[in-house]
């Protein structure tokens, strides 16, 4: 699923801080990411990460649902057996459930059939304190789905923590991986409008283009040498760089966001995302949350063509 395809891509991303994490000690040497195809009837983890420091391999799977086809508890064993095998080396095994499952629902810890018994460490994001996500960029869109009485609250403070990253382009990227895994727990609505607020105000090109533009309203204005004039023009300045800045913004994110659910986009298609209004990107944003391939995305633009 995507979800889980976003988590591995953070986790291969930042492996030494998924492993400071979970294993409760930052590594003191660089993590190696192994390749995650096992060999035997390959089958493939989604992540595998090999601790220097620990003479140890840490295994995360991430998962949606909890009912999987073979079980966890075998898939999980097989992993071992499989791991242990090529390599040699004890291996620590992290179950990351994201979505808590139906109430009924028994979450196992273990394998275990007649002589056979093998346990690992199952981690249910509900039942994580945010606090530490919050601090850290890497794990920060983790926090969206963590513990809480009061899950707007949270969604706000994890946009105010993205909002203070420095980068664009990290901010960005942390932006769009915490409005996925949100999906997994809010309204899509919601997180439009937590995301869409703070995030465009926080945006470098946002406060460029609207600085372009108040300066472009007092030129105006000075022009004219009368006090309306330079009051309507810093007005036309400041609404044209509001309008420019969040299309160049609402652009940006739309983009990155169809980049991880679709894939790349063709230059055509690209085209034909740029033409769009503000509304329509909008519009775009809430849509792809629900696109699998870049069929949907197609079929989405040719039906708003013909509007």
């Amino acid at each position: 699923m995507a979800f889980d395809n976003l988590c591995k891509y953070l986790s291969e991303k930042y492996p030494d801080r998924f492993a400071a994490w979970l294993l409760g000690q930052s590594p003191t040497t660089p993590v190696k990411v192994l390749k995650t195809e096992l060999s035997i009837e390959p089958i493939r983890a989604d992540y595998v990460t090999f601790l220097n420091t620990q003479e140890r391999i840490l295994h995360l799977e991430f998962q949606v649902n909890v009912a999987t086809d073979p079980p966890l508890p075998l898939r999980m064993l097989d992993y071992w057996v499989r791991l242990h095998r090529r390599y040699r080396l004890p291996v620590t095994q992290v179950l990351v459930l994201l979505r808590p499952p139906s109430e009924k629902t028994v979450i196992e810890s273990e394998f275990c059939l007649e002589g056979t018994r093998h346990e690992y460490r199952v981690v249910p994001m509900w039942e994580q304190d945010p606090a530490s996500f919050l601090q850290d960029p890497a794990l920060l869109p983790l926090a969206t789905l963590a513990a809480t009485k009061e899950p707007e609250q949270l969604l706000s403070q994890v946009v105010r923590q993205i909002s203070k990253i420095e980068s664009l382009e990290l901010r960005q990227e942390v932006a769009i991986c915490a409005q996925m895994l949100a999906g997994l727990k809010f309204n899509k609505s919601i997180i439009r409008q937590l995301f869409r607020g703070e995030i465009m105000r926080e945006s470098v090109i946002y406060q460029e283009i609207l600085q372009e533009g108040r300066n472009l309203g007092r030129q105006e204005g000075r022009q004219e040498g009368r006090q309306e004039g330079r009051q309507e023009g810093r007005q036309e300045g400041r609404q044209e760089g509001r309008q420019e800045g969040r299309q160049e913004g609402e652009l940006a994110i739309v983009l990155r966001l169809l980049t991880r659910r679709v894939g790349v986009v063709a230059p055509e298609i690209h085209a034909q995302i740029q033409a769009l209004s503000l509304t329509q990107l909008e519009e775009l944003g809430d849509a792809l949350l629900d696109f699998s391939s870049a069929a949907d995305l197609i079929a989405w633009l040719q039906r708003h063509q013909t509007r």
